[in-house]
């Protein structure tokens, strides 16, 4: 019983992302704008958006990542979940890409964040469509 609870709980916390000291400022409209987040650790994997109240427009994304130690990945995602562009960390280093990604349905821009054993970190999107 034990072990299917342990198992159980593990498919649960699969696709969580855990951030501690999180400090998120957005400043986001239709006309693009920016999000950024400042983590003192960071653990796990999520799917987050912004939104544009554009339904299918493309925009132009540029995500800067930086982490003091451990790994930092923001990857941008199609409407149809297939991955435009990723941004990986290097620690002690800010890394910058951009690429042009669509707005859902519903006017999101989505990402997910993955980070694994990141310490000290921020990432940034700025968005214009």
């Amino acid at each position: 019983m034990k072990r299917l609870l342990l198992l159980l709980s593990t498919f649960l916390l699969v696709g969580c992302l855990q951030i501690s000291g999180e400090t998120t400022t957005i400043d986001v409209g239709p006309d693009g704008g920016n999000v950024s987040t400042s983590f003192v650790g960071a653990e796990g994997s999520a799917e987050r958006a912004v939104a544009l109240a554009r339904p299918g427009v493309a925009a132009q994304v540029i995500v800067m990542v930086e982490v003091r130690s451990g790994d930092l990945e923001v990857s941008l995602l199609q409407p149809d979940g297939a991955v435009a562009f990723v941004t990986a960390s290097r620690p002690g280093a800010q890394v910058t890409r951009s690429g042009i990604v669509r707005a859902d349905e519903a006017g999101r821009i989505r990402y997910r964040v993955s980070a694994r054993g990141a310490r000290d970190g921020v990432f940034q999107l700025f968005v214009q469509p």
